[in-house]
């Protein structure tokens, strides 16, 4: 187990890919706290973990609040008395309202993947600091990287893809941060995943929309959430310990970068 006796906070895991890391991360040996405002369901996956031998727990939380994230980190501490990875994974997506333009929205989508991202880095970061040591893993998007549909419809403003926005900016977050901690033992790098068979991608992304990416990746498919999961599992593992500052890109090929 490449993360036995490890301590790992994930946001967003109730679901989705979250969850999925989150099982991974109790399989290869850590235990996890499950912070997410879905608390049903971050005790179902909490139940799941410890179901099957595991050691979880699940705090409802808002990543956009620094007292609530706090108290995450203080309990995660109290309970199992270290953080050694945080993930940032919590983001408006599952609920993304694509279409909806308002600036009030776009500074909702950007409290909650951007802010949320600082605030809960934040929040660990005492805590790793008093180690010298940890791993944050921010999960950005190759939306950070923009891939425009032709149109030739005739625009009433200037339309911008929030979600790509916020993560564009975890990308740089992910670098800026990353250089001020090193000094620490803390390492910063960032996961971008390309489309991903998630049920909030089932949601919203239509399925021409889905052959077409799968048609332009050169291993001709796209990901499962479980595709994920060993990147991550790579990035709190002292297998990456000389790595800090990269975004990983997970897309099947799609985007090449470098």
């Amino acid at each position: 187990m490449r993360l036995d006796g490890q301590v790992a906070i994930i946001t967003g895991a109730a679901q989705g890919i979250g969850r999925e890391y989150a099982l991974r991360f109790s399989r290869e040996g850590a235990a996890v706290v499950i912070a997410d405002l879905r608390e049903d369901q971050a005790r179902g996956v909490a139940n799941q973990i410890a179901g099957a031998g595991g050691r979880a727990l699940a705090i409802r939380a808002d990543v956009t609040s620094e007292q609530q994230m706090k108290a995450v980190a203080d309990s995660t501490v109290e309970k199992f008395g270290r953080i050694d990875t945080l993930i940032n994974n919590a983001a408006i997506y599952y609920d993304l309202e694509a279409t909806n333009q308002s600036i009030e929205y776009g500074r909702k989508v950007l409290d909650v993947n951007l802010f949320g991202v600082l605030i809960t880095s934040r929040a660990v970061f005492p805590h790793m600091k008093q180690r010298r040591r940890g791993s944050i893993i921010n999960i950005a998007s190759t939306a950070a990287y923009p891939f425009q549909v032709p149109s030739s419809a005739d625009l009433e403003t200037i339309p911008i893809v929030y979600y790509g926005l916020s993560k564009s900016g975890v990308v740089f977050l992910t670098k800026e941060m990353a250089y001020q901690v090193g000094r620490y033992n803390i390492r910063v790098n960032a996961i971008a995943p390309g489309l991903t068979l998630s049920d909030a991608s089932l949601k919203l992304v239509p399925e021409p929309f889905v052959s077409f990416i799968r048609s332009q990746s050169s291993l001709g498919r796209e990901n499962q959430p479980v595709d994920l999961t060993g990147t991550a599992v790579y990035l709190a593992s002292d297998d990456s310990a000389s790595m800090t500052g990269q975004t990983l890109v997970v897309d099947n090929g799609r985007i090449m970068l470098g």
